[in-house]
């Protein structure tokens, strides 16, 4: 029954659900967020680290981020990595404080993001309907193995659509919100 069973079906459409939250996160609307720094990488001691690995991401206003680096000497290194990261912002230190001004969307960047963010839907959607599939295929399996009755296979049919709705409807409403935050910035 693991094929078809409805609460490991909820949890695949949960990860695809997951991973189109963190990449709506990534696009950057114009007031400034802290995960927006999330992707930069920094050269510090030898290896590659996450940059709050080596400061502390603060939004003192709605179009600043500041970087507190803890070290001194890795401030060239993380104002380096976050100018490399190509996120559109221009970073400058201030002592062991780095200010990176966030700016004003353009429209043709607000619409570009709202393309992304329209792929990126439309991934998330695929994956919930390619886990529907799967669910749909292993009931089909079960009852043509006699492991379930017609009226059974029709039911948790049912019940698997609709958690795909669920899901879908959410996806939509996520767009939506992102839609709604880029434009009205």
């Amino acid at each position: 029954m693991s094929g078809a069973d409805i609460n490991d079906l909820r949890r695949r459409m949960t990860g695809a659900m997951d991973m189109l939250k963190k990449e709506m996160t990534g696009l950057r609307t114009g007031r400034a967020s802290a995960n927006l720094l999330e992707p930069v990488q920094v050269d510090a001691y030898g290896n590659t680290m996450p940059l709050n690995q080596v400061g502390t991401v603060g939004v003192p206003e709605p179009r600043m981020l500041t970087v507190q680096v803890w070290d001194k000497g890795l401030v060239k290194a993380v104002e380096k990595a976050i100018r490399d990261a190509n996120l559109g912002v221009n970073p400058m230190a201030d002592g062991q404080l780095i200010r990176v001004p966030v700016p004003a969307l353009t429209e043709d960047r607000r619409k570009e993001l709202i393309k992304i963010a329209h792929k990126y839907a439309e991934q998330a959607r695929i994956a919930v309907r390619n886990v529907r599939r799967d669910g749909m295929d292993a009931l089909k399996q079960m009852e043509k193995d006699g492991k379930i009755t017609e009226d059974e296979h029709r039911k948790r049919g049912t019940q698997i659509q609709s958690l795909t709705d669920e899901f879908i409807k959410k996806i939509d409403e996520g767009l939506a919100a992102k839609e709604k935050d880029v434009m009205h910035v």
